[in-house]
């Protein structure tokens, strides 16, 4: 990126860089700015991904030629300066070393959130801030709203594409650099926009795969990229008894039922993994159901945990329903969450993430899960249903 061909700002109107994909969401939110007379610079990132194969190759890959042609063809169209950022390396030395080494330790990760804190609201918002904007904006479906003196992150207008699950990690520093065109509006309301502006993408799919697989399988990744073994180990029921053999703990997922290769008298789901034995543990439905669980790298939107318990509501995946919940602070960045009911396929290195109505008060990453005695009970033995 040649940082220095970028004009002087001009003082009666703030700049913004628009972090731009090529998609409709990112080229709406640059044309809704314009129109609002901020001084708009376009900027799309380059990041690390495997070389594409296959017919999902180019839905599924990050940053193709394809899609640097869409923004820039919207950048060109809306009469904004357009600039690359090579962060290659930078994206494979955090964000995707990151999810090895999370499925390396026998967690689930979403690396959307790490990428969010590091990369778009880290490296790039400071890039922003480098080249005297006063904003970086993006194409998240959110909003930020200021109250009494703090910035409070709030839910997108359009609940069912509402990102606020990723975007837990903001300090109150960042969020008062940061704007969210498209949270005021639902997702039909954004691509009639774009209709309405010309947009050259306004009918475009949008990828729901990991940016940076060739072919969306994660597990083929994992096996391909990892520098880790991944032996063999037993299955284990709830008595220790062992069912059968897995491929590789990083190949599973709390609560997947297919692909285990095991066959009992009804369904059995993947529970948890002991990592100290290499041993997948399995059980029956109702097993899944954990009650509480601790989050790790906690981070509070208002800048300080609160001073006791508060009730909130937690969502435990980006598509999960918020459940009723007493959320505690702990030392270190902690926080133990008590759900006000079991809440089933709780996974370790997934984000918790707590909310007062459309408010996000923060979240961390679960680190452990906590499962009712009463569901310890013992497994059938091998029989009629297969797990394959």
């Amino acid at each position: 990126m040649n940082e220095l061909s970028i004009n002087p700002r001009d003082n009666n109107r703030q700049r913004v860089v628009v972090a731009m994909s090529g998609g409709v969401d990112s080229s709406v939110a640059a044309a809704l700015l314009l129109e609002q007379g901020y001084e708009v610079i376009g900027m799309m990132m380059r990041l690390w991904s495997e070389p594409g194969s296959g017919p999902a190759a180019p839905a599924n890959r990050c940053c193709t030629p394809d899609q640097m042609a869409d923004a820039r063809r919207v950048a060109d169209q809306l009469g904004i300066p357009f600039y690359v950022a090579d962060v290659q390396q930078h994206f494979r030395q955090t964000i995707v070393q990151f999810f090895l080494d999370e499925h390396d330790a026998g967690r689930t990760p979403n690396p959307c959130v790490e990428c969010n804190r590091q990369i778009r609201f880290g490296y790039l918002l400071d890039r922003a801030l480098a080249l005297d904007a006063d904003f970086l904006a993006t194409g998240h479906y959110a909003r930020v709203v200021q109250e009494d003196g703090a910035y409070l992150l709030k839910q997108g207008k359009d609940s069912h594409k509402d990102q606020s699950y990723v975007l837990h990690t903001f300090r109150q520093s960042q969020l008062a650099h940061v704007l969210f065109p498209v949270g005021e509006y639902t997702k039909d309301e954004v691509r009639h926009l774009a209709r309405d502006h010309g947009l050259p993408v306004a009918s475009k799919q949008e990828s729901q795969d990991l940016c940076f697989l060739n072919d969306g399988n994660y597990r083929r990744f994992i096996h391909d990229h990892s520098t880790q073994d991944h032996p063999t180990g037993p299955i284990l029921d709830l008595n220790e008894r062992e069912l059968g053999r897995h491929e590789g703990l990083p190949f599973y997922t709390i609560g997947q039922r297919k692909g285990l290769g095991i066959a009992a008298a009804e369904p059995l789901f993947v529970l948890g993994k002991d990592t100290a034995r290499n041993a997948l543990i399995v059980g029956p439905r109702e097993a899944l159901g954990a009650g509480e669980l601790v989050a790790r790298d906690v981070n509070w939107m208002s800048g300080r945990p609160p001073a006791g318990p508060i009730r909130a509501e937690v969502k435990i995946r980006y598509k999960a329903t918020p459940i009723q919940s007493v959320v505690t602070p702990l030392d270190g960045n902690q926080a133990h969450v008590a759900f006000s009911t079991l809440v089933p396929g709780v996974t370790p290195g997934q984000a918790a993430v707590f909310y007062e109505g459309d408010t996000c008060l923060g979240g961390g990453l679960i680190r452990d899960t906590v499962q009712p005695i009463n569901a310890r009970r013992k497994t059938p033995t091998a029989g009629s249903v297969t797990n394959k």
